[in-house]
């Protein structure tokens, strides 16, 4: 059995690490190199970097900055935020990125998920989802970074994108996001069920228990959270220790 994932994320402005509550609300969690190159040395499985205002205002994202956090680790690492072609990628490549997120970008051009699936394998390509529950109760899919609703629908865009070449889901629920009350279990079930490539579970967690639920309930294959870690809410070793016990499958190189 594949072993789950632990992922921490780092979202940046203005090239501070930041963090908010249903994508409002920012507040500074620190320098995203001395966090990156902690949580490579706590076991963290992989890194997860967002440029989150790169989109919102059309520029590329912070590239040294991604050169300082890769010399410092030593984990897979996927960035996004800005990207819009098949030369952005070959430059956070060239920074030390190991795998790219795509989102808005690639809802407006689809083209843009085969390009680079083509160009770098499906493997470095991440899809980013950022998703909110409406009073339909239908989970409606939102660009920008939250900031543009649109009326296609979550599972049929990550169908698509994943047709495309998209070799891994990463699905925001913009309901749950920094909420610290659980995950979206309900549509990350729906995707972690139904598609051939991993769903990465984000939003919402809060507890080691809410971690526990989202790979036994909804059968995500990896779990990203911000604020828990960065505040030291919880820390991955003992998170990782907590779940090992109770038989969930874990690098457990460091666990305590």
């Amino acid at each position: 059995m594949l072993t789950k994932r632990i992922i921490p994320c780092l979202d940046i402005r203005d090239g501070r690490t930041v963090k908010g509550t249903n994508f409002v609300n920012l507040r500074d969690a620190g320098d995203p190199v001395e966090l990156g190159a902690t949580y490579a040395q706590n076991g963290a499985d992989e890194l997860v970097f967002l440029d989150i205002t790169a989109t919102h205002e059309r520029r590329k994202t912070l590239a040294e900055l991604v050169r300082r956090i890769s010399g410092e680790i030593n984990i897979p690492f996927t960035v996004g935020g800005g990207i819009t072609s098949v030369d952005d990628v070959y430059n956070l490549l060239q920074h030390g990125a190991d795998k790219v997120s795509v989102n808005s970008a690639a809802f407006k051009r689809p083209e843009l998920v085969g390009e680079l699936a083509n160009e770098f394998g499906s493997q470095c390509v991440v899809l980013a989802i950022d998703t909110k529950k409406e009073e339909d109760g239908n989970w409606y899919v939102y660009l920008n970074g939250g900031r543009l609703a649109t009326t296609t629908l979550c599972t049929e865009w990550a169908n698509k994108a994943v047709d495309l070449g998209a070799g891994e889901i990463l699905l925001t629920s913009m309901n749950h996001d920094g909420t610290k009350q659980g995950f979206a279990h309900e549509i990350t079930s729906e995707l972690a069920t139904t598609l051939p490539v991993p769903v990465i579970a984000s939003g919402g967690g809060g507890t080691m228990e809410h971690f526990y639920d989202v790979f036994t309930k909804s059968h995500a294959d990896a779990a990203l959270a911000a604020s828990i870690f960065h505040f030291r809410e919880i820390g991955i070793p003992e998170l990782k220790t907590y779940l090992a016990e109770r038989w969930i499958p874990i690098r457990n190189d460091l666990i305590i």
